[in-house]
This record gives C-alpha cells, sequence and structure tokens, in this order.
C-alpha cells in the first residue's frame, strides 16, 4: 500500500493523487472522477502518509487502521460511510478497539471509512495479508531477546560498583587509624631520646 502521493485537500470531497508541482500549486488527478485540476498552494494539503487516528495510548497511522479494515473484509470494500455514527462506532470498535471515542468524532470516521473506499476501487489497497503478518511475526521475534538481553546486562553493571564502594571505604578508614597510631609512637619515642641525652 503506497499512500505517498495520496492526498486529501481540505474543503474538497474525496482524494486525489499528487502528480506534479507547479509554481502557483500543484496537479493532482481526483481518484473518484479520474479528472486532472490545479489547486493552488493557499489550499491545505494532507498527505495520507501522515495522517494517524488517535487512540487511547498512542496515534494509528493510516496505513495500518487501512491493513485492519482490509483484514478484517478479507480484502473487501468496507462499510458504506454514510451509515449512521453509531453502526461507523460499532465497526471502528471491531477493527480499532483502541480508538479513542472522545477524540475521533462521526466525521473523521466517514472520511476514513469513504477513503478506504476509494483507494479500494482504484486499487491503492494490494495488501499481501499473508506477507505482512509474517513480517510483523519477525520483527517482534527479533526485538523479545534484544530487550531480555539489554535488562541483563544493566543488572549486572548496577550490582558491581556496589560491592566494591563498601571494601574501599573500610580499607580507607583501617588506613586512616593506623597512620595517626604510628606518628604518636614515634613522638614517644622522640621525647624518650631527649629526656636520656639530658
Amino acid at each position: 500500500m503506497d499512500l505517498s502521493r495520496v492526498i486529501a485537500i481540505s474543503g474538497k470531497p474525496g482524494l486525489y493523487r499528487l502528480i506534479s508541482q507547479t509554481r502557483g500549486g500543484f496537479v493532482v488527478e481526483d481518484l473518484e472522477k479520474g479528472k486532472k485540476i490545479s489547486i493552488a498552494s493557499n489550499y491545505n494539503v494532507s498527505l495520507l502518509d501522515n495522517v494517524a487516528i488517535y487512540g487511547v495510548s498512542q496515534e494509528y497511522p493510516l496505513a495500518e487502521v487501512f491493513f485492519r479494515i482490509y483484514k478484517k473484509e478479507n480484502g473487501g470494500e468496507t462499510i458504506d460511510h454514510k451509515s449512521s455514527g453509531a453502526e461507523l462506532r460499532k465497526y471502528m470498535e471491531e477493527v480499532l478497539p483502541e480508538y479513542d471515542d472522545s477524540r475521533v468524532y462521526d466525521s473523521d470516521l466517514k472520511k476514513l471509512f469513504q477513503w478506504y473506499n476509494i483507494l479500494h476501487k482504484n486499487g491503492l489497497l494490494n495488501i499481501d495479508l499473508a506477507a505482512v503478518e509474517a513480517a510483523l511475526a519477525a520483527q517482534q521475534a527479533q526485538e523479545t531477546p534484544v530487550e531480555v538481553e539489554t535488562a541483563t546486562e544493566e543488572i549486572a553493571v548496577e550490582e558491581k560498583p556496589k560491592k566494591k564502594a563498601p571494601a574501599k571505604k573500610a580499607a580507607d578508614k583501617k588506613d586512616a587509624e593506623e597512620k595517626p597510631a604510628k606518628k604518636t609512637a614515634a613522638k614517644k619515642t622522640t621525647a624518650k631520646k631527649d629526656k636520656d641525652a639530658e
């Protein structure tokens, strides 16, 4: 799935493929009508690659949400974006239960499902489910042992200084106690010699 050249234009329905950039703006192709149009640079344009859905603990890139819908529908079209808000939310709960329903509005869900269906009709959602799932499983398998090893190393490094530190302090105290004792003994010996000389 390549969303790098697919854009949404604020104030205009649907999706567009970015064809080229001009001095005053962009040349785009309307994915629903197949017509090329020019738009001025003052239009607010969003690359679908940069769009995400609010989750409770993190944001979910649009590509990931589309992948989940694609998987649920076995590569088919999804719910009609003109369905009621309650139906759209119920469907979203099944696809992405972690989404933040307080920050994702009905209008956002309408756009999400409309965009998915437009991309599907234009053959831009060519996803090999088996390949993606295998890649994700391999990535998770590689990440887990690395985290365990790092944790073990950190524990080992932290324990070593704690064991050595008390031994050094005890040795320093012994040296400090022994040195004044030697000096005192030396002074007494000198005092005896002075008395004998007299």
